[in-house]
This record gives structure tokens, C-alpha cells and sequence, in this order.
């Protein structure tokens, strides 16, 4: 057997790398889902005042430690949840949430794609990046803006 056939038969694609030319918003989309439900709500109100999906983050940042006290984290939250409720209706039309894939990755490219048929109004990268992410955290995000969980067809029945 050669060595490329050898290569291929021990590839396992649950171990692989992040492949080095992942879009860098494929990695800001990682990063988002790492962060907590108030985090999340703090950038998508932040989103409105500069959207630009890592000066958002860094934002939300410097105002959950103290650094910025231009606005306060609490207002961000609330406006963010705000948001939130407004564009659920339109992200929930675009049909159920799949089951979650094990890449975050695809997860996170299968999410935007799907924002792309919502009617979310003129939207800019930190708003679409943050929807997605609550997208994907949506049962955490909905607990936190005191939105009841959409009950799905296991559920329902």
C-alpha cells in the first residue's frame, strides 16, 4: 500500500486541525459561542454602535471589567435582548433548528447561511455574527431574555 493510501486510512476527522485558511469569521464565530448568554447580548446591543464583529468583542470586554464606562454592561444586556426578541420571529421563519452538528465550524457556516433568508432588516457582520451565535445558544439565550423554549417535534410529543 502506498503511503498517501496509508494517510488517508488513519485520518480521523474528529482530531483534525482548523484548517489554516478558515475565514476569519469563521473564527470570530467560534470565539462568540465560547462566550456566556450576557456576554453574547452585551455584543449583539453593541452591535448597533460599531459593527465590526472583533471591536465588538473587545468592547463588551473593556465594559464587563470596568475599562470602558461610556455605557453601562447592563444596558448593553438589555439591549441585546431587546434585539433578540425583535429578530426571533424572523430567524424561527426560516424553519426549525437542525440538530447540531460536532463542528462548531459547520454549525457555525450552516447558521449564517441560514440568517441569509431571514428578514433581519439591513444588518452589519457584529449583528449578523451575534445573531448567530444566539442562534446556536438559543434555548441559554431565551432562558436569559425570559423567552419560553420553542418546544421541538421530541419535545412536543
Amino acid at each position: 500500500m502506498s503511503e498517501a493510501a496509508s494517510e488517508r486510512d488513519d485520518y480521523d476527522p474528529r482530531f483534525s486541525f482548523t484548517p489554516i485558511d478558515e475565514p476569519a469569521f469563521t473564527e470570530t464565530g467560534v470565539m462568540l459561542m465560547g462566550l456566556d448568554a450576557d456576554r453574547l447580548l452585551a455584543g449583539l446591543g453593541m452591535a448597533a454602535l460599531a459593527d465590526d464583529p472583533a471591536q465588538v468583542v473587545l468592547a463588551v470586554d473593556r465594559l464587563r471589567h470596568g475599562v470602558t464606562a461610556a455605557l453601562g454592561f447592563d444596558a448593553l444586556v438589555d439591549a441585546g435582548a431587546r434585539r433578540w426578541r425583535s429578530a426571533r420571529e424572523a430567524i424561527d421563519a426560516a424553519g426549525p433548528q437542525p440538530s447540531p452538528p460536532v463542528a462548531l465550524r459547520r454549525a457555525w457556516d450552516e447558521t449564517l447561511r441560514l440568517l441569509t433568508y431571514c428578514d433581519l432588516g439591513d444588518v452589519g457582520p457584529a449583528t449578523l455574527a451575534h445573531l448567530a451565535a444566539c442562534r446556536l445558544r438559543r434555548d441559554e439565550i431565551d432562558g436569559r431574555v425570559g423567552r419560553p423554549p420553542v418546544m421541538g417535534p421530541a419535545a412536543a410529543g
